[in-house]
This record gives C-alpha cells, sequence and structure tokens, in this order.
C-alpha cells in the first residue's frame, strides 16, 4: 500500500492543489483550510449554498494565497498585517480569525455574487475536534468541517464508480490523503496507521453531503449522483441517526514530518 494523491484545500469549499509533499500538523496538512468565507453574519459558507466556489482556484507560493475564476486572478498576503480579529463560527463552533482587506472581500463578493469576507486562522487560535474522537484532550482542527485529515482509498472510488453510470472524480469527495494497493473499504477497518514517518488515528467514518454532486472543475451541481447510489450501500447507522459515509477521518499522533507521493502505508491496529 502507497499514498498515491496528496491534496490541500487552502480556502474551505474552494479548489484544491495536490502538491507531491505536504507537512504534517496537529490541525491537518500545512496549509489546508486555514482561510475560509463568511457571510455577513459571520458564519461559514461552503458548495452547499454556493457551488460555484469550486471554480475559484488556488495556489501558494512563499508570500501569497492566489485566487483565481474565470480569467481574474487576487493575491492575498498569507501573514495579514494589522487585521481585524472577530469570531466567526464553522458548525457552532467560535473561532477567531483575521479579516482580509476590503479590496479581496469586493472581489470574492462579486465573483459569487453575495456579501462575503475571507478569513484567516490565526496561528494560536485552537479550534477543538470532537470530544468524542479526539486521542488526545488538546487535538485541534483547522476550518475543516470536523477533522484535521480525510482519508480515501482508490479502490473505494473505483467499487462506487462500478456502479455508476457515470463515473466521477475523487476531487468530489476532497480527501487530503488517497491510499492505493487496498481492497475497496479496507479503510473501514483500520484503527492505527503510519504513513512514511508518520502514525495516524483513523477515529471516524466521514459523512457525505451534497457537495458530492457538485462538478469540482465548473462549479455546478450535476444532479443527484453519486450520493443517490453511496445511499444505497454506504448508509450506517451512527448514534441513533443514519449517515452515508465514505472515507475516513484521521488525528495524526505524530507531527512535523512530510508526507509525499509513494510513500508506505503500513496498518498498526
Amino acid at each position: 500500500m502507497f499514498l498515491s494523491e496528496v491534496h490541500i484545500y487552502p480556502v474551505k469549499s474552494l479548489r484544491g492543489i495536490i502538491p507531491r509533499s505536504a507537512r504534517v500538523e496537529r490541525r491537518g496538512l500545512g496549509n489546508d483550510r486555514r482561510w475560509m468565507l463568511v457571510g455577513d453574519d459571520n458564519r461559514f459558507l461552503t458548495q452547499r449554498e454556493f457551488p460555484k466556489m469550486a471554480a475559484i482556484s488556488t495556489a501558494l507560493n512563499s508570500e501569497d494565497l492566489l485566487l483565481g475564476c474565470e480569467g481574474r486572478e487576487i493575491r492575498v498576503p498569507l501573514q495579514l498585517e494589522a487585521a481585524d480579529v472577530q469570531q466567526v463560527e464553522v458548525w457552532g463552533d467560535l473561532s477567531a480569525a483575521e479579516i482580509s482587506s476590503p479590496v479581496v472581500n469586493e472581489w470574492l463578493s462579486e465573483v459569487l455574487g453575495t456579501r462575503c469576507r475571507l478569513v484567516r486562522m490565526p496561528d494560536e487560535t485552537r479550534r477543538p475536534v470532537n470530544a468524542d474522537y479526539a486521542v488526545r484532550a488538546d487535538d485541534h482542527v483547522s476550518f475543516a468541517d470536523g477533522f484535521p485529515f480525510l482519508l480515501i482509498g482508490e479502490a473505494s472510488l473505483g467499487e462506487l464508480n462500478s456502479r455508476l453510470r457515470s463515473p466521477v472524480p475523487m476531487d468530489r469527495f476532497r480527501p487530503n490523503l488517497v491510499v492505493s494497493g487496498t481492497d475497496a473499504f479496507a479503510e473501514d477497518s483500520w484503527k492505527k496507521i503510519r504513513i512514511g514517518e508518520t502514525v495516524f488515528h483513523v477515529v471516524k467514518g466521514c459523512g457525505r453531503c451534497v457537495i458530492t454532486t457538485i462538478d469540482q472543475a465548473k462549479g455546478v451541481k450535476t444532479g443527484v449522483e453519486p450520493l443517490r447510489t453511496l445511499a444505497e450501500f454506504r448508509t450506517f447507522e451512527r448514534k441513533g441517526a443514519k449517515r452515508i459515509l465514505f472515507g475516513q477521518n484521521l488525528i495524526a499522533e505524530t507531527v512535523g514530518a512530510e508526507v509525499s507521493v509513494g510513500d508506505a502505508v503500513e496498518v498498526l491496529v
């Protein structure tokens, strides 16, 4: 088994990037979901309400976050100096965040057709992981929905696509780590794994929503697939509610090393 893809999403719900390697940090891969769009109420925005978010590209260099859409581009400094800090909400969690400049916010508002602001999570912000699944009391996460890392097996996508009339790419599921060389849904049974030098705890199946039906290249909803087919064979009872699960959420036990495409993947437990 080996790591076949690494994905980073600098801005929650915008298009991701696919580097060859990334640094493992407590709250996720380096630069993953450290930024987010919020509305006037400081509540997070996602593709669920604004599918076009998927069409806004992201890129990183040593100084800037670059955003682009329909031939237009804007640069956002990675470090916001003298930024206004406000409390923003992600799924009921409140976290301190830095507000980007009016120029950036106006650009994004025009692109999406709704008033919004780009916010950044400062390094000192700690947004706790759900205590029911945390490995340590101080486990924390970026602006991701709930956990620092998401892993999917290539064979699992292959099994899903064998049931679909029109196959879908891996980007519909927005993973961080893609593993090759496994059986379909082998990751469901893992408890602890090592990728390269890093040990990860496999803590929770990932519940799926309407974002899986959005074309990540075009930023448009395509219908009911693959969510309808997933519901037929990947629905599970969890804490009294039914959830469609695909992929596994992880928490890193060790941090500081990089994970790279080609790294060996070893099941420890």
